[in-house]
C-alpha cells in the first residue's frame, strides 16, 4: 500500500492540542503552546484536554470524552496536525471508536509517542503517516531544542536526516525499509490484534521506559515466538531508561540502559538483520523525531547514517 504523507503546514495553520490517555495540567503544556504560537502556528485546545477521569488511573476524561476530542481533531477540516499532550495509557480505549471519513480527504500530521504508538499503527494500517516525536508535556521537562526543531521541520516538509556514532552492540549491514513501531509495551501490546504492525520486510524501531529487565525480556520473548525477528528486516533501538531497580541500577537515570541494550542484543543474537542501538528517540531528553510509514535508507557502517 502506497502511504499518504501529510501536506506541509503553512502559516496560521491550525493544530490541535488533545490528551487522547493521560491528564495533564494547564501548567504543564504553557510552554509547549507558547513554541508552537512562537513557530506560527494557532494551537486549537480540545474540549476535553484538561478532563480528569479516575478510574484505577488517572485518565484525562472517560473513554468516551477522548474519544470525542480524537475523532474532532482527525475530521474537522480546520485542522492541519494533532499533536497529543502526552502519552500515558489509555489510546487502545480509542481504537474501535475512530473515524477518519474526513481525514482521508484531508490527511494530517498526528504527532505524539509512548502510548501514542497504538494510534499511530491504526493509522498506518489504513496507509497514513505519522510522527513518532515529542509530546506537549515534555517540553516542560527541558528537553533539547532540537527535539522540537527537526519535529517543526517535518511539518514544513522537510524530512530528516540523521549521523550517529557507532555502537558496540550494533549489527552492519545496509538496507532499505518502511519503518514501523514505536513504544516496545505497546507494540507488544497489539501482538495477535488486528491493530498490530505488519512486520513483513520492515525496519521495526522500539523503545521503553520503566520496566523490569524481566518485562522487558518478556517482551522481547513474545516477539520473537510471534515471529517478528524473522519478518522484519532491520531493528532500531533507542531509549531504554529508568529500566530495572532505582536502588540496584546505577545507569537508571541514563538514556541508554546498557543492561537493557545487552538482553536485546542477546535475544537478537541469531538474526543476520542491520541492528542500530542508541538511536536519540524516545522517554529521554533528546528525543529525535522519526516518521513512522516513510521508507528509510538506513548504513550501519563505522558510523552510523539514517535518511528518509
Amino acid at each position: 500500500m502506497e502511504k499518504i504523507f501529510p501536506k506541509p503546514l503553512k502559516k496560521d495553520d491550525k493544530i490541535a492540542i488533545i490528551s487522547p490517555a493521560g491528564s495533564v495540567e494547564p501548567s504543564q503544556l504553557e510552554k509547549g503552546l507558547e513554541m508552537i504560537k512562537s513557530k506560527g502556528y494557532e494551537p486549537v485546545l480540545g474540549e476535553n484536554l484538561y478532563t480528569k477521569f479516575s478510574n484505577g488511573y488517572n485518565y484525562a476524561g472517560t473513554e468516551a470524552e477522548r474519544l470525542k476530542d480524537m475523532n474532532w481533531a482527525l475530521n474537522d477540516p480546520e485542522i492541519s496536525a494533532i499533536w497529543a499532550s502526552r502519552g500515558g495509557y489509555g489510546c487502545q480505549h480509542l481504537l474501535e471508536g475512530l473515524n477518519l471519513k474526513e481525514f482521508t480527504k484531508n490527511p494530517k500530521w498526528y504527532i505524539g509517542y509512548s502510548d501514542n504508538t497504538v494510534i499511530q499503527s491504526y493509522l498506518l494500517k489504513k496507509g497514513f503517516a505519522s510522527i513518532h516525536g515529542q509530546t506537549i508535556k515534555t517540553s516542560s521537562f527541558g528537553v533539547t531544542e532540537e527535539s522540537y526543531a527537526l519535529l517543526f521541520d517535518i511539518l514544513k516538509g522537510r524530512k530528516p536526516k540523521y549521523s550517529l556514532k557507532s555502537h558496540q552492540f550494533n549489527k552492519q549491514g545496509n538496507i532499505e525499509g518502511e519503518l514501523i513501531g514505536g513504544n516496545l509495551a505497546l507494540v507488544y501490546a497489539l501482538l495477535g490484534t488486528k491493530y498490530s504492525f505488519n512486520f513483513s520486510d520492515k525496519i521495526l524501531f522500539i523503545e521503553d521506559i520503566g520496566e523490569n529487565f524481566y518485562a522487558l525480556d518478556r517482551m522481547m520473548m513474545s516477539l520473537e515466538l510471534a515471529g517478528v525477528f524473522k519478518k522484519i528486516k532491520g531493528l532500531i533501538i533507542g531509549g531504554m531508561t529508568n529500566m530495572g531497580d532505582e536502588k540496584d541500577n546505577q545507569q537508571y537515570e541514563e538514556s541508554f540502559d546498557e543492561f537493557a541494550y545487552q538482553l536485546i542484543s542477546d535475544r537478537i543474537s541469531k538474526y543476520n538483520f542491520p541492528v542500530i542501538f542508541g538511536f536519540p528517540n524516545g522517554h529521554i531528553k533528546d528525543n529525535r523525531p522519526l516518521i513512522i510509514g516513510s521508507e528509510i535508507t538506513v548504513k550501519v557502517e563505522n558510523k552510523v547514517k539514517i535518511e528518509f
